[in-house]
C-alpha cells in the first residue's frame, strides 16, 4: 500500500509527519507513506526544510493521498497551473486531507457540496470556495475525508488504516504513539471519531 503525504512549501510538520508516522505503523504490512513534495526541497513553516521522498508525479500511482496543511496552502490553491499537477481520484484512491488541505480538495473539485473539516483560519476560504464547514474534527463521505485542527491527523492516519486494513490495525497504530497513561483513551477516542465513517465490516474487524 502506498500512501502519498502531499506536503507544500510552508507546510505544517504536525500534520505531514504525525500522519506518516503513524501510517508507516503499517510497513511491516507492506504499507509505505512518502513525503510528497512539488519540489526537490520545501521549507517549513518553521523553517525546517526537507528532501521529499517522491514527487508530484507519484500522486497517479498512490494508493492513498493525504494532503497536509501549510501557511501557503492559499497560493497554491489559486494557481491554475499546480492544480492541473495533482492527479487525484477518489474512484481509484482513499483520498484526505487536514486543515487548509481541505481547500486544495475543494479547488479540485472533490468534495463539492458535502460538508468538510478544516482549521479555523482556512474555514472562511473552504466556505467561498463553495463547501459547507462542520464544526468537527473528521468528518469522511466514501473515499474523501477531511479533518480539522494539527492534532487530528490521528483521526486521518487512524481511518485510513481502519478502511484499507482493519479496525485492530488502526487501534494498534493509535496505541503505539499515545501517552503512556493514556493509551486505552487514545484509542478510544480515534475509535469514535472514525466509526461513523467506516464500512461495517472495518468497524467490526
Amino acid at each position: 500500500m502506498k500512501i502519498a503525504v502531499l506536503t507544500l512549501d510552508g507546510f505544517n510538520e504536525l500534520d505531514s509527519f504525525i500522519a506518516a508516522g503513524i501510517l508507516n505503523r503499517m510497513r511491516a504490512k507492506g504499507w509505505e507513506a512518502l513525503i510528497t513534495t512539488p519540489t526537490e526541497q520545501v521549507t517549513s513553516m518553521n523553517g525546517v526544510t526537507i528532501t521529499g521522498q517522491r514527487g508530484v508525479d507519484f500522486l497517479r500511482e498512490a494508493d492513498a493521498v493525504l494532503v497536509g496543511s501549510g501557511i501557503k496552502t492559499r497560493d497554491y490553491a489559486a494557481d491554475a497551473g499546480f492544480l492541473s499537477q495533482l492527479q487525484i481520484d477518489p474512484a481509484r484512491q482513499w483520498v484526505e486531507a487536514q486543515c487548509s488541505g481541505t481547500l486544495l480538495l475543494a479547488k479540485l473539485g472533490l468534495i463539492g457540496d458535502l460538508p468538510a473539516c478544516t482549521d479555523l483560519t482556512t474555514k472562511p476560504w473552504v466556505i467561498e470556495a463553495g463547501v459547507k464547514v462542520i464544526e468537527a474534527p473528521f468528518v469522511a463521505h466514501d473515499r474523501v475525508a477531511t479533518a480539522g485542527g494539527c492534532m487530528s491527523s490521528q483521526y486521518l492516519a487512524a481511518w485510513m488504516i481502519a478502511s484499507m486494513g482493519s479496525q485492530a490495525d488502526a487501534d494498534e497504530a493509535i496505541y503505539y504513539v499515545a501517552p503512556v497513561g493514556e493509551k486505552e483513551h487514545h484509542v478510544e477516542m480515534a475509535r469514535k471519531a472514525i466509526a461513523p465513517y467506516l464500512a461495517p465490516q472495518s468497524r467490526a474487524a
